[in-house]
């Protein structure tokens, strides 16, 4: 285990037509992964990330179990370049998911389906149209949520993502994100714009995904991570199984601490960070969260060897 190393695993929006092709033709675990997944989903999950549709691959249902097996396809990869064992791994929204697999909390059969399930109750939650999520660049947090409060108007928008300073994504019903739109520029954001997503993630519209997902999670045999974990929801260490079960139920419905999540991971030391996952969003993200930290992504053959070679 490198004490200074931490994984990283990205959410929904990194998600794009043929991921890792060119590097499932040199890597055979990489296919291996995709049928697991699709075994058990019951449907060919690699046919669909490389040939598309690009809308069928953006249904929530079928982007969190995309995203999700092209993470841990990564990771098996990584392991068996002989690559360093991280001291942390830690995922954003939908990526803790990836994580806690990587952490062999659970198995990539289990979390498929989970977050399928997942990402249909999300679905059910809020029929599409009747909510949004928009960033907010440039603006502080406090402004942020303060532009939401006077949005709100007896309806739901709330600040959810807390990426980076100076980056934050709202979440609500799609009027009150409107409003809430037009308050942040008027309080002075550099941009604000809507995000073209079906579900508005991390806000109090999901409770009700939240409390059908209890069964699904409790179904499981959880087993406490083997590396540690930091989750969305306390930025910190899940410190034992129940508290772990609950942070995950409530990270639907409750704001991802990105930045305080990263500052935690710096106060333990870790300067380098590895994205484990299709595109480099959390690669962008981290610099501006960690002042120093060295970061690399594996989604390529040359990001894989520039990352086995920094981090023997």
């Amino acid at each position: 285990m490198t004490a200074s190393l931490a994984f990283v695993f990205p959410g929904q929006g990194s998600q794009v037509v043929g991921m890792l092709g060119e590097l499932a033709q040199e890597h055979p675990i990489i296919l291996d992964t995709f049928a697991q997944a699709s075994e058990a989903l019951g449907y060919d999950l690699w046919a669909l990330c490389q040939n598309g549709p690009a809308e069928s691959l953006n249904q929530t249902d079928k982007t969190q179990p995309a995203i999700l097996t092209a993470s841990i396809a990564l990771w098996r990869l990584w392991q068996a370049q002989g690559g360093a064992q991280p001291a942390y791994v830690a995922g954003h929204s939908l990526g803790e998911y990836s994580a806690l697999v990587a952490a062999e909390s659970l198995s990539l059969a289990e979390a498929v389906k989970l977050v399928e399930w997942r990402g249909q109750l999300m679905q059910q939650a809020v029929p599409a149209g009747e909510g949004g999520m928009a960033a907010v660049l440039g603006l502080d947090d406090a402004d942020v949520q303060a532009a939401c409060d006077e949005a709100a108007q007896g309806q739901v928008v709330s600040a959810v993502n807390f990426n980076a300073p100076g980056q934050v994504v709202i979440a609500g019903s799609a009027a009150a994100v409107e409003r809430a739109i037009e308050a942040c520029k008027a309080r002075g954001a550099k941009r604000a714009l809507a995000l073209p997503v079906s579900v508005p993630s991390h806000c109090a519209l999901m409770k009700p995904a939240a409390e059908k997902l209890v069964a699904a999670v409790n179904a499981i045999a959880w087993k406490m991570p083997n590396i540690a974990l930091v989750q969305n929801v306390t930025a910190s260490k899940a410190a034992d199984l129940d508290s772990l079960k609950e942070d995950l139920l409530a990270q639907l419905y409750s704001p991802v601490r990105w930045v305080e999540s990263m500052v935690y991971l710096a106060a333990q030391g870790i300067t380098e960070v590895v994205e484990c996952g299709p595109g480099k969003v959390l690669s962008g993200l981290n610099k501006r969260c960690i002042k120093g930290a060295n970061t690399y992504n594996l989604e390529s053959a040359e990001g894989l060897a520039a990352a086995l070679d920094a981090l023997k």
